[in-house]
This record gives C-alpha cells, structure tokens and sequence, in this order.
C-alpha cells in the first residue's frame, strides 16, 4: 500500500463530527415533549441508518399511531438551534488525519448515511469539503446500512470504474462496521457512543481509540514504506 493507491472512505456522523451524541441530546426532550418513553435506546439502533430506515425503526418501536412526525419535527427545531448556535463538534484528530492522507496522495470519501446536500453542507460549514475528493450519502442508494451499498458507491466513485478499489473503511457504530465488512474493504472503526461487542470487534480489521491513533497507524504503515 502506498499514498499513490490509497483510498480511504470515512462515515461522517460519529467519525468526522459529534453529532450523534449531540443527535440524542436533541430527540430526548423532543420524546418527552410527546410521552415517547425509551427513546435513547431506540436512537442508539437508528446510528447509521438513513432517514427513511430510521423512521420506519421508529414506527415498528412505538406503533403506527405515536406522534413520531411532531417528535421528529421538534428535533430537529432543537438540533437547527443548536447548530446556528454552535455548530457541529469536530472530532479530535479529524482535521490532522484528512491534511496527512492528502499530503500522502490518498483519495478520500465520505460514505453516510446521511443525504448529500446535509453532508455537503455540514462539510463546508466546517472548512472540511475540500478535502473529500467524493461524496457517497444515503438518498443516493437504495439501502441503508448495514447493506453496503453506500460504501461501494464510494469505492466506484473513488475509482471510476465497477471494478473496486482496495480501500480502508473508517466506521463508529454497528450497523456501520457491518456494512464495511460486507464489501470486502479493510475496516477500521473508532467507536463513538457504543463500545463494540465481541461480534463487532471480530468484524473490524482494527480499533482505535480516536482518530489520532489512526493518523498514527498511517505514518508508521506509509513511512515504514519509504
């Protein structure tokens, strides 16, 4: 593996930003708001997956009739708040890892769950776009994590062609580690919210306690090449 063939495909919520803690902390008085006990562990299972899987999570959770359109649309109320207010937490090490992948010649992706124009946008408020050569995200796929579509999207993007390149896959949460093992890739997760199971850790290639750790495991893989 050299820079020159590298590609490395990041999820975005949980890996680039802190949004899925800041996400709960949203939904929570939102829940109680509308008498929907539990919520916290439900959210928890909706990490990775788009907004259409979510809400139908949601539905086969608290029935047909809760009011899961007026939770939603209060949380989002909160979160916008939040954001023009604060905007989204980086993670440590994001920016430090994404300038070394460049510097080393490495094509880099997003592969969210999320839908592109909240992806882009949320990149650009950050100052991080630039670094992302692709975007492959959740309205551009047919399935939801823990299906890889949206991870091979980003590998056919990276590499213009079909036929796969070998990337790296860096994922936080379950759903999204199991969708990086079922495309082939290398998978490195760096868990958020959740620690990982035994199941989980035998699905990941390696895990890092943060970003700054994957950083480092690069240097010594490209420089020990060199």
């Amino acid at each position: 593996m050299t820079g020159t063939n590298l590609n490395v495909i990041f999820d975005m919520d949980g890996v680039i930003f802190d949004t899925e803690r800041m996400f709960i902390e949203c939904i929570k008085p939102a829940a109680e708001k509308f008498g929907l006990v539990g919520i916290e562990d439900v959210a928890h299972e909706c990490i990775g997956l788009t907004e259409v899987e979510t809400k139908r999570l949601m539905r086969e959770r608290f029935g047909e009739d809760a009011p899961l359109e007026a939770m939603d649309q209060e949380a989002v109320r909160i979160f916008q708040k939040r954001y023009r207010e604060e905007g989204l937490t980086v993670k440590e090490g994001v920016v430090e890892l994404l300038e070394y992948l460049k510097e080393a010649g490495a094509r880099i992706a997003i592969g969210s769950s999320t839908e592109h124009d909240i992806v882009e946008m949320e990149l650009r408020d950050a100052g991080l776009l630039d670094y992302f050569d692709v975007l492959a995200c959740g309205d551009m796929v047919e399935h939801s994590k823990p299906e890889p579509d949206v991870f091979l999207l980003a590998a056919e993007m990276l590499h213009g062609t079909e036929n796969q390149p070998d990337c790296i896959i860096i994922e936080d949460s379950f759903n999204g580690v199991k969708a990086a093992r079922r495309t082939g890739a290398t998978v490195f997760m760096v868990p958020d919210l959740l620690e990982p199971t035994e199941e989980i850790r035998a699905m990941a290639d390696k895990v890092f306690g943060s970003l700054v750790e994957v950083k480092q495991w690069f240097e010594a893989k490209l420089e020990g090449m060199t």
